[in-house]
């Protein structure tokens, strides 16, 4: 059986092993059964074959409309320097069932090794994205943080935090996502702070001597007394140092967890603390904040989207460099031929042939094509947006969607 030797791997201590980004571009984060085919065109002579490679998500999650369009840039990374030409919408774009994302051309023998790695950025980062946004859309105007850290391997937490504040959430918990995200990291404070100190009172003054200088205090109100006593012990003694209390209780012990926001709400107006907001956290997802988004003020949600609900993007090859002409051929079940998608005016989209005539939108609009050449030959010939601008366009797209 073949072996690849791991020479370069980034190894973190004796037991994990992280593949180094080398690695990852050269391929070798990849099926064997690539590996394999590549070896086989090579034997055969077929190295030199020319192929069009469309990525598309031709089933989405149950219940879902749409999806986010994310991890372009990371995927572009990859194919820096090689011998491809790519096509894509914009990062961030909203896409339904059967849209054209991406297409990638180029000998196939150079994308078969990186077809893995790709589709695993793709895939995972639109995935995250797309849980984020229907989170975002869902909770409105209220504060969403994205707290899933401890749910996934360390490895991934900047992936984590990038694509969930890409998706539209207004922040992150991750110490490291300033250094290498730009954005600066948000939370609370946790029960163990609370239960080293033995009173919740001592320890929310401590952190309100450490950080108060910062931002304004969100206490966490449930650790050992009624939330709706604690909520109102904190707001007493911290004053206008305040800004709101979170309430991070158990499953086991909630009951019915609108009921005990209202008791807290209602607790804190009628001792004068109407400014007061309340966070909630601990196993939120959307039908949780359906409940609840008009009884508090912002949400820490975590889990839900660092496991989101996977968006199944695949890529196949749709065309083939054959005797001058490029021959529209591929497996059952797809559709022939390397596709461009345009949006109509009324939101919805359509598609046609990457060198065919524009398409007629159903409205009677002028489509705009969101499809562009982004990599020629290796190199990136469009300017990539940061990843704040392409947060404020899934924002703005977040606002004229439904669920």
């Amino acid at each position: 059986m073949e072996r690849i030797d791991c020479e370069r791997c980034i190894l973190v201590d004796s037991t994990v092993i992280i593949p180094s980004i080398d690695e990852i571009r050269e391929g070798l984060v990849t099926d064997v059964y690539f590996y394999r085919t590549k070896r086989v065109l090579e034997h055969a002579g077929l190295q030199d074959v020319r192929v069009r490679m469309e990525v598309h998500s031709y089933k989405l999650p149950s219940g879902y409309k749409w999806a986010v369009f994310a991890g372009l840039s990371e995927a572009l990374s990859l194919m820096e320097g090689k011998d491809l030409t790519v096509y894509a919408v914009p990062e961030g774009t909203f896409f339904r069932e059967k849209a054209p994302l991406m297409v990638i051309e180029g000998r196939y023998s150079d994308m078969a090794m990186l077809e893995t790695a790709i589709l695993g950025i793709l895939r995972h980062a639109t995935s995250i994205a797309t849980k984020a946004a229907r989170i975002k859309k869902l909770a409105g105007d209220k504060t969403v943080l994205f707290f899933g850290l401890r749910s996934a391997h360390p490895a991934i937490s900047i992936v984590l935090d990038k694509y969930s504040y890409m998706g539209g959430l207004d922040g992150v918990s991750g110490l490291l996502a300033e250094k290498y995200l730009g954005v600066k990291p948000q939370g609370t404070m946790p029960h163990a702070l609370i239960i080293v100190f033995g009173d919740q009172v001592k320890a929310w003054k401590a952190y309100a001597e450490v950080y108060a200088r910062d931002s304004p205090i969100i206490a966490l109100v449930d650790t050992f007394m009624d939330e709706r006593m604690e909520a109102l012990m904190a707001a007493k003694e911290l004053g206008d140092k305040l800004l709101g209390v979170r309430l991070d209780t158990p499953g086991s012990r909630r009951g019915r967890m609108k009921d005990i926001v209202e008791e807290v709400r209602w607790t804190l107006d009628i001792n004068g603390y109407t400014d007061v907001k309340i966070f909630v956290s601990g196993g939120i997802d959307e039908d949780s904040i359906q409940e609840l988004r008009d009884v508090v003020d912002g949400f820490g949600v975590g889990t839900s989207i660092a496991w989101p609900k996977n968006v199944d993007i695949s890529m196949d090859i749709v065309e083939v460099y054959r005797n001058g002409v490029w021959r529209k051929v591929t497996k059952r079940g797809k559709l022939p031929g390397a596709k461009a998608l345009y949006k109509c005016g009324d939101g919805s989209q359509v598609y046609s042939l990457l060198d065919g005539d524009t398409p007629r939108c159903p409205d009677g609009s002028d489509p705009v094509r969101l499809t562009k050449k982004i990599m020629d030959n290796g190199r990136i010939v469009e300017r990539i947006p940061s990843l704040e601008e392409t947060r404020i366009y899934v924002l703005r797209q977040l606002e004229t969607v439904e669920l």
